[in-house]
C-alpha cells in the first residue's frame, strides 16, 4: 500500500509542477481546498436516512467517488507540504 501511495504523490507532484501549482500549494490552501471538497462530499448524505445513505444509486455512487477521489488528493498533497 505505501508504494502505491508513493506513486500516487510523485504522479500529483509531477501533475502540479507540470502546471506551476506550487506557487498556490501552501498548507493553508491545500488544507482549506480539502475542506472544501470534503464540504461536498458531506452534502451526498445529507437529507437521507442512513439507509439511504449506504445505497446510493449508480449516478451518486460515480458522484460521491469523484469527490472522495478528490479528498484524498488533497489530503496527499498536504501532507507531503508538510513532509
Amino acid at each position: 500500500m505505501n508504494a502505491d501511495l508513493d506513486s500516487l504523490r510523485e504522479r500529483l507532484r509531477a501533475f502540479a509542477l507540470e502546471r506551476d501549482w506550487g506557487q498556490f500549494h501552501a498548507p493553508k490552501n491545500l488544507a482549506c481546498a480539502l475542506a472544501g471538497v470534503a464540504a461536498v462530499l458531506r452534502e451526498h448524505g445529507q437529507g437521507r436516512s442512513e439507509e439511504q445513505s449506504r445505497a446510493p444509486d449508480a449516478a451518486q455512487r460515480e458522484a460521491i467517488a469523484l469527490e472522495a477521489a478528490d479528498v484524498l488528493m488533497y489530503l496527499i498533497q498536504l501532507t507531503d507540504t508538510l513532509g
